[in-house]
């Protein structure tokens, strides 16, 4: 039976988002095409950046066989694989429940 996370990406400083160099730039796109895939291949089944006052992260709620194979996404993320300080937290989501609709920017 496969199971939910949540994940929570904590960027390296508060207001990341707003202050990127270049290279970290060309990190989150390398970031946002390795999540793109796993949401085309029906792993990832949403992801994207949170606005909060207190500094913007990241979220995606993925559907895994088991703990491992969470671990194993968030290891091969280009922002862990990179060395770079950002901190991935990941919660069990015990029930989850989907709707018809389409998700999308809003």
């Amino acid at each position: 039976m496969k199971r939910h996370f949540l994940i929570k990406l904590i960027p390296p400083r508060p207001f990341f988002a707003l202050d990127m160099t270049e290279e970290e730039k060309l990190l989150m796109q390398q970031h946002v095409v390795y999540w793109t895939g796993l949401a085309e291949q029906g792993v990832a089944l949403l992801f994207g950046p949170v606005l909060d006052a207190a500094g913007p992260y990241g979220i995606g709620v993925v559907e895994v066989e088991n703990e491992e194979d969470l671990k194993v996404l968030t290891a091969n993320d280009p922002v862990t694989r990179s060395g770079s300080q950002f901190r991935h937290q990941a919660y069990v989501m015990p029930q989850v429940i989907v709707g018809k609709g389409r998700l999308g920017g809003g």
